[in-house]
């Protein structure tokens, strides 16, 4: 039986499941699909085709999952959801996994009944204004009024920034994303405040994306990651698995194109990951090549990344934070053996 409480957080009142009840890994193997939680449309993240198909690095984190159980990434539905309803249709039940660029916090890892499966983006909070305007520093938004999401991390740390810094703010708030960005657009703010790369996929939606700038202040530490229940330590190992097993691909060269032939390799890391040698997906409840699944149809990290968000795409975002720990970056498997 699951018992709701109310927590307040960020603005916004979310029930709380206080015994969340496991198995989800026996319901998905039971329906045949995951039900992934994912935003209204961030490009780069999770963003709708003009055929409804869903698309980004975290549509991809929910198809590696869907490769690792299933053995058929395809077999993922998606639930565009707004950052006030993301909690709730997880504690609900209402989806499987929220893979939703979500900060992972003290108070949500504690006191929502979740749990954060790994970090897929390190990023961190920035401001977006209009460059005729002539501002160079966010130091400089002394009275400015600035859009941003009711009920995010994004409004706490939007407030804590300009009560630090003795400047006084003109909050202009909504739910949806896409209400914050057309009321940006609008000019009904002078500033638009999210993640940078929120910003940077934003900025392809507005009228003249050219006539926007980004300030150079970080304000935040924003670990991005996917979300389970609390209390069903299976599904959550898997999730969590399923994120090491792509970082650990990219950082043993097998990719979607070579896999095949990688699992012909003699390096007993690459042996262990593919399912080649070892027990790992006996231990995780999951097929032998639960891994090989994954990279074979998903793909490592760094193609996913590359694929929605890399240099080469519209947000033109580089690695960063987010390079593998061998190239400076902070992104590190925990070993798959």
């Amino acid at each position: 039986m699951k018992v709701l409480t109310s927590v307040f957080l960020a603005g916004a009142a979310i029930a709380v499941s206080t015994g969340a009840s496991a198995g989800t890994m026996e319901d998905v193997a039971g329906k045949g699909f995951i039900q992934c939680g994912v935003s209204q449309g961030l490009p780069g993240f999770s963003n709708p085709d003009e055929s409804g198909n869903w698309t980004g690095i975290d549509v991809d984190l929910c198809r590696a999952v869907a490769a690792a159980v299933l053995g058929d990434a395809s077999k993922v539905k998606f639930s565009p959801l707004s950052a006030k309803e993301r909690f709730t249709a997880l504690q609900s039940g209402e989806i499987d996994i929220l893979s939703r660029n979500t900060t992972w916090t003290l108070v949500r890892d504690t006191a929502l009944g979740l749990n954060f499966a790994g970090v897929n983006y390190y990023d961190g909070q920035g401001f977006m204004v209009r460059s005729d305007l002539g501002i160079k520093s966010a130091l400089e938004l002394d009275g400015a009024s600035a859009c941003v999401n009711i009920g995010t991390t994004t409004e706490l740390n939007l407030s804590d920034y300009f009560r630090t810094n003795n400047m006084k703010l003109n909050p202009v708030v909504f739910e949806k994303a896409d209400e914050v960005v057309a009321a940006y657009d609008a000019g009904r703010c002078d500033v638009y405040t999210t993640d940078q790369s929120g910003l940077a996929a934003q900025r392809q939606k507005l009228k003249d994306p050219g006539a926007h700038m980004l300030l150079p202040e970080i304000i935040s530490k924003e670990p991005l990651g996917p979300v389970v229940r609390h209390g069903d330590d299976k599904w959550l190992d898997v999730v969590k698995w399923t994120l090491y097993a792509m970082i650990e691909a990219e950082e043993l060269g097998v990719t979607s194109a070579n896999v095949d032939k990688m699992k012909g390799s003699d390096n007993p890391g690459i042996r262990r990951l593919l399912g080649v040698e070892g027990d790992g997906g006996k231990n995780l409840g999951v097929s032998g090549d639960w891994a090989y699944n994954i990279v074979k149809q998903v793909g490592n990290y760094g193609e996913s990344f590359d694929r929605y968000v890399g240099p080469k795409t519209p947000l033109a975002l580089e690695r960063g934070l987010n390079a593998l720990w061998s190239d400076g970056g902070l992104q590190y498997a925990m070993p798959v053996r």
